[in-house]
């Protein structure tokens, strides 16, 4: 499968760049409303929106005309996927995306994602996203928000390392249990902003359904979920994977937030209060026969954005739609579990976006707390162009400080353990919503590295 897919994305990138040269449109301006450097000349859009700060400009020569082959390097791409967690190790694969689908002038996206790791998990997916608040500028080029959208999307993961350590606060690194979790899943979700005196406010809707089979992890030395009768693995670790093997689960999930921030992917100033509950209100087999236990994850989160000034350029100017902009973000968020839940469902620490210096999985509960500080500084302001049309808008770089816990219900985390991360990591665009981050994190057990697509928080 991996190699059929390596082949059909050398083959489209060839194709592709043969048809593109052929059919290039003699009219369309590779720098229309941009300078040669990548700067962006500001717009007023003052003129067409509301609260034009949280509105993002995209100018004429990101939106090409003609079909998927015509637009190819511009707005629809095929690229490689290099990613690293030290749960599954480095992942390689390719990706064919087209950010103006259906030519829809940058209003639509539909993905196809397939990668590979050294540790032998195999992920493939499809996303489709339509964003709802769309402007025409004059002058050429659009206005979008980014708060208000639907999307689609499905996959199948199979991750033959996953951990489990086992539930609450005290649990150690000797007590690691190796298993394989084969996931299926689709997910659609609705997110839109208010208008008029509430739209400051976000709210938010979403349907999942996942499938999960569960069985013997391939960590080398780390024994895994099939040896139950081993005595370094507990009862009632046993009956934990017992439940939670060929589980299907189908969640609602509802929210309201309160956002200021100046963008949802990439903000530099601004603040977002929202809390969501998600309820798992079909719990069964693989076919919902057997329908069973509810269970429901409540979440409170807090996020302020501080601009800063710069430390290695020089802030750009009032006259430019994006900036280069330092910044310190500060995140705060808490959840509570209800009901019944498998154990991989339960509020989790560690990994790629919280407590980063930790193993995914590491810390589950039914409550958990986390704060974290993330200084974000921009080292290159001035992008370059890596291949025709491909540009690298800036570059930059970010320190972190975590802390956080978990608990058998919010009146135990008062009393729980404190743990604390920290570390290091580079930030990459590609324009202001297509983040790339390294991060390197530390706690008292090593150090975790991860790379993807998005900020932590």
């Amino acid at each position: 499968m991996q190699r059929i897919s390596r082949v059909l994305s050398v083959g489209l990138l060839a194709c592709a760049l043969s048809v593109s040269a052929a059919r290039a449109d003699e009219r369309y301006d590779p720098l229309g409303g941009m300078d040669a450097d990548g700067r962006i000349p500001k717009v007023e859009k003052a003129a067409y929106v509301d609260h034009p700060e949280r509105w993002r400009y995209l100018p004429e020569s990101r939106i090409p005309p003609g079909d998927v082959f015509d637009r190819f390097l511009v707005s629809s791409v095929v690229f490689p996927i290099v990613f690293f967690n030290s749960d599954v190790g480095a992942g390689f694969g390719a990706g064919v995306t087209d950010i103006d689908f259906r030519k829809q002038r940058r209003q639509e996206f539909l993905g196809a994602f397939a990668s590979y790791s050294t540790e032998g998990q195999q992920s493939y997916s499809l996303s489709w996203r339509r964003w709802l608040k769309h402007k025409e500028v004059p002058s050429g080029g659009v206005l979008q928000e980014e708060r208000s959208f639907v999307r689609v999307s499905g996959g199948y993961r199979n991750t033959l390392t996953r951990r489990f350590f086992g539930i609450g606060p005290n649990t150690r690194e000797f007590n690691e249990t190796s298993y394989t979790d084969q996931m299926f899943y689709v997910e659609a979700g609705l997110a839109y902003s208010l208008e008029g005196v509430l739209s400051d406010f976000v709210v938010s809707a979403g349907l999942r359904s996942e499938t999960h089979w569960l069985r013997g992890g391939e960590v080398g030395g780390v024994p895994d979920s099939e040896q139950f009768g081993a005595p370094f693995l507990s009862a009632r670790t046993a009956q934990l994977f017992e439940e939670a093997d060929r589980s299907t689960i189908g969640w609602v999930g509802v929210g309201l937030a309160w956002d200021t921030r100046d963008s949802v992917r990439n903000a530099y100033r601004g603040h977002a209060i929202g809390a969501t509950v998600d309820a798992a209100v079909l719990q069964g087999d693989t076919t919902f026969a057997s329908l069973g236990a509810v269970g429901a994850i409540y979440t409170i989160r807090a996020d302020k954005v501080f601009p800063l000034p710069p430390l290695f350029h020089d802030g750009g100017d009032e006259g430019e739609e994006h900036p280069p902009t330092d910044s310190l973000g500060v995140h705060f968020r808490t959840q509570l579990s209800s009901g019944s839940l498998p154990f991989y469902a339960r509020p989790t620490l560690g990994g790629s976006r919280i407590q980063r210096g930790y193993i995914a999985g590491r810390w589950r509960d039914d409550a958990l707390w986390a704060a974290a500080a993330e200084y974000r500084f921009w080292v290159i302001p001035r992008g370059f162009t890596l291949w025709k049309n491909i540009r690298v808008e800036r570059i930059g770089g970010a320190v972190f400080y975590e802390a956080g816990g978990v608990g058998e219900d919010g009146f135990d985390l008062f009393n729980s353990r404190v743990l604390h991360t920290y570390g290091f990591g580079g930030r990459a665009t590609i324009e202001r919503a297509v983040l790339f981050r390294l991060d390197l994190g530390f706690s008292k057990e090593g150090m975790n590295f991860a790379a993807g697509f998005g900020l932590s928080f």
